[in-house]
């Protein structure tokens, strides 16, 4: 397979993984695109797309690749989907004061090696062959079960109450949303992921990607 069938895209807010995958046909003439790893509407940064017969045949290999993010967490509340786009579930009382960067470091270590995640209910496991995302829009409560995942590293940018921004190292199958919740939960003050970028999927990074419009520029 060569480079030229891995397109490395840096995706903006706003359009659907599947949406660069629509565009990266129309650009390219070629009916067999896909994506290795979804990327959440709000999300930005690294998006690897393949194009054709042969690529799309490894698309397996690629999604089981490492991934890295920059992600900011607004303290202080909850949303159903975990993250900037959803409702607000609860406020807790504001522990601002009280929560110090020595507070961080101390709960965000107990998230790093091999651990059980709950993923949020707004994603798209299955369950008995229904999108989870599908049952909570319906508002039931699916009920997820806790998958093992790896986190490698997390490093604290900067904090600055009611945000904490952080890069994580972590295995295919990580939810950063339900990092996220859990960190929040774990300090006592609730948490979602406001901003949300992927820097690296494997030895892939986002300082090669290019945006869409540059694509169509060629």
């Amino acid at each position: 397979m060569s480079a030229s069938n891995i397109l490395l895209v840096n995706k903006p807010p706003g359009p659907t993984s599947h949406d660069i995958v629509d565009d990266v046909r129309k650009i390219t003439g070629e009916s067999r695109v896909g994506h290795t790893g979804t990327l959440d509407p709000f999300a930005e940064g690294l998006l690897i797309v393949l194009v054709g017969r042969e690529a799309t045949k490894r698309q397996a290999e690629f999604l089981k690749l490492d991934k890295e993010y920059i992600a900011t967490l607004r303290f202080g509340a909850e949303t159903d989907t975990d993250d900037i786009t959803g409702s607000s579930l609860s406020f807790a009382r504001d522990r601002g004061q009280k929560i110090t960067i020595n507070d961080t470091k101390r709960v965000i270590q107990k998230f790093i090696g091999e651990i059980s995640q709950i993923p949020p209910a707004y994603s798209a496991i299955k369950i008995k062959g229904k999108k989870a995302y599908e049952l909570a829009r319906k508002g039931e409560k699916p009920k997820l079960e806790p998958r093992k995942i790896n986190i490698y590293n997390i490093k604290i940018l900067n904090y600055e109450w009611p945000l904490l921004e952080l890069t994580v190292q972590c295995s295919s199958g990580t939810y950063i949303r339900a990092l996220a919740r859990d960190i929040g939960r774990d300090l006592g003050c609730g948490a979602y992921l406001e901003k949300l970028i992927r820097t690296k999927i494997g030895k892939y990074s986002l300082t090669d990607a290019v945006t869409i419009d540059a694509l169509r520029r060629k």
